[in-house]
This record gives C-alpha cells, sequence and structure tokens, in this order.
C-alpha cells in the first residue's frame, strides 16, 4: 500500500528535481516525489530476476494495456494498429515537426502551454506562433478568433496542442475539441496532442481525449504516456496514436529515423503494469493530489492575498498570477529560491503570456506542500518590504 504521506530521500538519487541545495525545497519539474505503484516495481523487479536484457520490442500486451486503460477510464477506443511506441512524448513531438514542417514554415502554440514546445519547434528551424488563451477573472478559455487566425498563415503547418492543459490544469470539452479541429480541418494545419497528463484530473471530472471526439481523426494525433500519472519519467515509455494513415507514414518513419520508437528493456513492462495493475493507485493519487490542490488554494487565498491561484480541474501543478505583486515574476522566483529555497518554475519560458505567474508541483507528501506554502509567504512579505508593488 503507498503512502503518500511517506517522504522519500531523493537526494543523491540522480533526481534532476533534487539536485539543489540543503536548505532547498524544490517545487518545479513535473514529476512526483511518490513511490511508483508497488504493482509496477514488482514487475520491473521480476524482468530484472530474469536477467537477460537483450532488445526488446513492443508486444501485444502492451497494445492491449493502452487500449483497455483509456476504453475504461476515458471511453476512448484506440485502434491498435494505430498505437507507435515512443521513448517520450518529447520525442513524439520534436519527430513530428521533422516529420511535417519545414524549416521555416510555422507551428501554433496556445500559451502559456509547456516550455519545452518552444525548443521542438526552434531546434528543428521551425517558427513558432504563440496564440494566448483568452484569460478573464482567473479563468482560461481557447480563443477561437486568434487560432483561426494563426491557423489561416499560409505558413502554419502544425498545431502542439496539451490536453489537459499544462500548467493552467485545464480540461476541454468534446465541443472546444470538435470546434479546434474544424479549424484545423479547414485551415489545412495538423494537430497533435500531448495528453501526457490527461489521467491526472479531480476526482469524477476525467479529461477528454482529443481522438474521442467524432470526426477528428483526420486531422488530429495524439501522444499518451504512463509517465506523469505514474511517476515513470525516467523509464521513457510513451505512445503516439495515430488515425490517419499519411500522417501516420510520415511521423512513424521520422520516429524511426531519430531511432526513438524502440523500447528499452524496462519501457513496456512498466507501462503495462500501471495501466493494468495501478489504476486503485491512481485513483488514490488523484484523491491526495487534489486535497492538496485544494488546502494550497485556500492558504493562498487566506494567507497570500496579493496572489491568485488558478482553479484546474487537471495536473497536479498550481498556476499562480502574481501580477498584482510584481510585473517580474521571474525576479520574484529568483529571490524566493535566494531567501527561502522554495524553487518553483517561472511563467515567461511558458510563453509571452505566462509572464507574471508562477508554476508550483502539488505533487509530494502533505507536510512539503505545507511547508512550501510558508516559504511563499515569506517571500511574498519579504518582497513587498524590499519592492512594494513593482
Amino acid at each position: 500500500m503507498n503512502s503518500f504521506d511517506d517522504i522519500v530521500s531523493r537526494r543523491g538519487s540522480g533526481s534532476i528535481k533534487w539536485d539543489v541545495k540543503e536548505n532547498e525545497l524544490p517545487m518545479w519539474v513535473a514529476d512526483m516525489d511518490f513511490k511508483a505503484p508497488e504493482c509496477v516495481r514488482s514487475a520491473l523487479a521480476k524482468r530484472v530476476e530474469h536477467g537477460v536484457f537483450g532488445y526488446t520490442m513492443p508486444d501485444d500486451a502492451w497494445a492491449e494495456a493502452y487500449v483497455r486503460f483509456y476504453g475504461d477510464l476515458f471511453d476512448y477506443h484506440i485502434n491498435p494498429e494505430d498505437l507507435i511506441f515512443s521513448l517520450g512524448v518529447v520525442p513524439i513531438i520534436s519527430s513530428s515537426v521533422r516529420a511535417l514542417v519545414a524549416p521555416g514554415e510555422q507551428v501554433a502554440v496556445l500559451t502559456p502551454v509547456y516550455n519545452i514546445f518552444f525548443n521542438s519547434i526552434v531546434n528543428n528551424k521551425a517558427v513558432p506562433v504563440e496564440v494566448p488563451l483568452a484569460y478573464r477573472d482567473g479563468v482560461y478559455s481557447l480563443d477561437f478568433p486568434a487560432i483561426e487566425e494563426a491557423f489561416a498563415q499560409e505558413k502554419t503547418k502544425l498545431c502542439i496542442f496539451c490536453n489537459p492543459h499544462n500548467p493552467v490544469g485545464k480540461i476541454f470539452s468534446k465541443e472546444e475539441l470538435s470546434r479546434l479541429a474544424e479549424l484545423a480541418r479547414i485551415h489545412h494545419v495538423i494537430i497533435l496532442s500531448d495528453e501526457i497528463h490527461g489521467p491526472i484530473s479531480r476526482p469524477g471530472k476525467p479529461y477528454v481525449p482529443f481522438l474521442s471526439v467524432e470526426g477528428v481523426e483526420d486531422v488530429v494525433y495524439a501522444a499518451l504516456a504512463p509517465t506523469k500519472a505514474f511517476n515513470l519519467a525516467g523509464i521513457h515509455t510513451a505512445a503516439v496514436v495515430i488515425p490517419n494513415k499519411e500522417i501516420r507514414r510520415k511521423v512513424e518513419r521520422r520516429l524511426n529515423t531519430d531511432e526513438v520508437a524502440e523500447p528499452n528493456v524496462f519501457s513496456c513492462v512498466a507501462a503495462t503494469a500501471a495501466f493494468n495493475e495501478g489504476r486503485e493507485w491512481l485513483r488514490q493519487m488523484n484523491e491526495y493530489v487534489f486535497a492538496s490542490r485544494d488546502y494550497a488554494v485556500d492558504y493562498i487565498r487566506r494567507e497570500i492575498p496579493e496572489l491568485l491561484p488558478i482553479e484546474a480541474e487537471a495536473t497536479y501543478l498550481l498556476w499562480v498570477n502574481c501580477r498584482a505583486l510584481t510585473s517580474d515574476s521571474g525576479a520574484f522566483c529568483d529571490q524566493l529560491r535566494e531567501q527561502t529555497g522554495l524553487f518553483v518554475s517561472k511563467g515567461l519560458p511558458y510563453g509571452q503570456a505566462g509572464e507574471g505567474f508562477i508554476r508550483i508541483n502539488l505533487a509530494c507528501p502533505r507536510s512539503l506542500v505545507e511547508d512550501g506554502l510558508k516559504r511563499l509567504k515569506r517571500g511574498v512579505m519579504s518582497w513587498k518590504e524590499q519592492h512594494g508593488r513593482t
């Protein structure tokens, strides 16, 4: 039985997240401080005990685990023939840009959005086009007129979409997704939906897989993975679902050319165990994390009224508006870390629409959440003493 209150020391384990000073509390990069489900650990231990670690390929059990998991939990029925293995969602994104976008052509992103989208675009000599989400009174929504304007540009060939949205935590409705796909169809744009955070949602509020929406298969394909939901990021395991044969031919070829379409010996073992046997752990994790989210939102509203936490139904990431405190949230983050040891993500790397915001990872024991919020309060008080509102 996994106890989410247990503190597991990750210092000295090669953890990117915890490669920090002794007094620092990292609540930035999106991985959890919880042990992975026991079923995954047992499956990996059994594979280790086998003792032979030669080349391996995805098997039917791996594909069937995806089909059952998304069918049972989200009423999304995957055709196993549409599944392609990849070592990660970011490799899928980068290979997709290389496959579908020529140098100098454009890729639309709906900002603020996961910062690595920009890396995958720019590193492949394409041009990111930022389309800010509509933002009003702490609520985000799709700005369809702005999206259509971006899609209508001749050089826009691809949209990298985040569903549910990281960092704002929004779950999009079938109606919103259908309308987005229709704009893509009209303007000959392909949509890659990054759904890595999909299984992480408020209990009773499941996300809507883009490909579960009727009639979008000609312009939409999706990247899926167990890595965020079951804390398996370091195992490198993901899949892309591509119903459109022409898109699948191009992307699959590119994934293979880039040498990111073959699993390591643990990739499929971990994914299969997580999807087949980890559902109760996932349910408990979501309950725990969203209780922490509610606690954090209430605490900030009560104790740090200068900040505005964004309500969200998905992800373990809390997006916080700091604009009433400062116009330079990056400088605030630097001072926060220097003076309190709290390490959170700056908003600007998520696009221009992210300036004035910070992102806080709540996927850790409640005692660390409480510690982080107290540090955040001290940091805000210190900022106000030194800067006032800037």
